[in-house]
Order: C-alpha cells, then sequence, then structure tokens
C-alpha cells in the first residue's frame, strides 16, 4: 500500500512539481495551499496520513502554528520547509514537534531521501527486538510506539523524540558521538553549526522531567557527545 503524504505550500508550481515527482516515487500525495485547506485535508485524512510537509511561510497562518496544531493532535512526522538563511526557523519548528527540516530552495531528491529516512525508522523495528524497555520508572513499548511514567501517563513524544530516546535505552551506559545519534534519527550527520539535536536532546529532557542543568538520564560528556545513564531493563509484559 503507497503512504500517503500530505504537503502544504503556497506556491502552485512547487506543489504540483513535487505531487508529480512524488507519486513518481510510490507515494500517494495530497495538496493544500494554505492552513485553512491544510487543516481541512488533515482531519479528513489524519487516520491514512504517514507524513506531513509544512511550508513555513503560508498567506493566512504559518508553519509553525500548523505544526502546534498537528501536534496537539497526533504524532505523525513533520518535515518543515524554510526559506529562512539562520537557524531560527530550523530551531522553533523542532522545539514545536518537527521531526525535521529542509532549507530552501532544495534538490527534490533531498527531500525524498530525508522522507524515506523517517519512514525507516518509524516504519521499521529490529527483528526479535525486546518490545518493551523500562527506565526510571518509564515504560517504553516499541511496537505501539509509547512511553508511559511510573503513574501510567503517557508522555507526547514526536516520532524522531521516540527515536533517539529507544537509541538511548539500547545503548545505556555507551558515549554516543552527535554524528552517531544524528544519523540514527535524521540519516545525516551533524554538521558543526547545526543545533538541531541539541534542541532535541533538550526537548527529550523536558519530556522525561530530567533537570537540563543538572540531568540524572541525558548526561552530556563534554568533547564526546552523550551517554543514556539509566538502569534499563527489557522484554516481559508491559
Amino acid at each position: 500500500m503507497m503512504r500517503k503524504i500530505l504537503i502544504v505550500d503556497d506556491d502552485q508550481k512547487t506543489r504540483s512539481l513535487l505531487k508529480t515527482y512524488l507519486e513518481k516515487n510510490q507515494y500517494e500525495v495530497k495538496l493544500a495551499h494554505n492552513g485553512e485547506s491544510f487543516l481541512t485535508e488533515f482531519q479528513r485524512y489524519s487516520d491514512e496520513l504517514s507524513l506531513v510537509i509544512l511550508d513555513v511561510m503560508l498567506p493566512d497562518t504559518d508553519g509553525f502554528a500548523l505544526c502546534k496544531t498537528v501536534r496537539q493532535k497526533s504524532n505523525i512526522p513533520i518535515i518543515m520547509l524554510t526559506a529562512s538563511s539562520d537557524d531560527t526557523d530550523r530551531i522553533v519548528g523542532l522545539e514545536l514537534g518537527a521531526d525535521d527540516y529542509i532549507a530552501k530552495p532544495y534538490n527534490p531528491r533531498e527531500l525524498l531521501a530525508r522522507i524515506k529516512a523517517i519512514h525507516r525508522r518509524v516504519g521499521t523495528e529490529s527483528a526479535g527486538a525486546p518490545r518493551y524497555y523500562r527506565f526510571a520508572g518509564f515504560t517504553m513499548d516499541t511496537v505501539e510506539r509509547s512511553v508511559v511514567d511510573a503513574d501510567g501517563e503517557l508522555i507526547a513524544l514526536t516520532g524522531m523524540d521516540f527515536q533517539l530516546l529507544k537509541y538511548f535505552v539500547e545503548h545505556p551506559g555507551d558515549i554516543l558521538d552527535r554524528n552517531v545519534l544524528s544519523e540514527e534519527t535524521r540519516g545525516r550527520d551533524s554538521g558543526p553549526l547545526d543545533r538541531s539535536l541539541d534542541v532535541q536532546i533538550s526537548r527529550l529532557r523536558l519530556r522525561l522531567h530530567d533537570d537540563g542543568k543538572q540531568p540524572q538520564l541525558i548526561k552530556t560528556v563534554r568533547g564526546a557527545g552523550y551517554v543514556f545513564s539509566a538502569d534499563v531493563s527489557s522484554g516481559g509484559a508491559a
């Protein structure tokens, strides 16, 4: 079955080109030209969509507002398109729950690669791997792709947040460098000026109530990367 993607972009030519290109690569594509039409289409197809692509600049709203709205309703992967040359738009998008971003102008092949990488990470799990992981009072279910705390409350995580945390709990005590973590969550190395991983780590700490100034779960190893310091157990029932 073809994966269904919803794209919002106010440029008609860009929408048409992306639709044609992605459909040639076996995706079903739905289009929206502004925030209002996007929300209508999202409500109509939300249970069928595998990913949404949000342009930051729209005539009636912006991609940030749409990202926030989507995150209140769904953990569906989100890619942001930004024409800004600085990091501000990208960081804001990631803080609001976007899974990835790509700067305009971009090569459609690069966007396709990002889409495939997200679908690979979200849609595949290692055969024979444990379903449940437990750490610091939290329980992770890798089949349902959910995390609950000691009181059974669901922790709100994006797809990329979940993938990063899953990689941490699979490698407790290991020092993981930035490039390894970026490759695992975004399918590419982290550039020297790329702050997106730092934003994601901060967001994950916040979700896990891990003090950013003195974190106990995800610790920074200066000059080396990060280490997940909690005791982790796996297997068994929820």
